[in-house]
């Protein structure tokens, strides 16, 4: 019998210096950085994936769209979830939300697509040439 597969995968994090957006370049304030959310999110979304996946391949991002809607402070505990809404074929689609201490913070929509690992690189390798 096989096992159902995940529908989401949560990943946890508190903020630390690293991810604070005056650090990454996308504000002024000591605060959880936006690029930081996009970036754990495509790593969610990724690792969900890819308990779908053949050997082989993987998935890389293709579109995401996302809202930062409340602040996060340094040390504080938050939350992003990737949930599978759609797969049909290569395509993967995926509601986003994260979450700290005090409720949502974000909220968004991710699509990643399946390639072949080895052909993907070569053709990113050959652009260099």
């Amino acid at each position: 019998m096989e096992t159902a597969k995940p529908v989401s995968k949560t990943l946890t994090q508190t903020v630390t210096e690293d991810m604070l957006a005056v650090r990454v370049g996308s504000g002024t304030l000591r605060v959880l950085g936006t690029p930081v959310l996009a970036r754990l999110y495509e790593q969610a979304a990724q690792l969900l994936a890819g308990t779908y996946c053949e050997a082989g391949t993987t998935t890389v991002g293709s579109f995401i769209s996302l809202s930062h809607d409340a602040p996060t402070p340094l040390g504080m505990a938050f939350t992003v979830t990737a949930t599978l809404t759609k797969h049909e074929g290569r395509i993967f689609e995926f509601d986003l939300e994260a979450k700290d201490e005090t409720g949502v913070i974000s909220r968004g929509r991710h699509t990643r697509v399946a390639v072949y690992s080895e052909k993907f690189q070569a053709k990113a390798d050959a652009k260099a040439k």
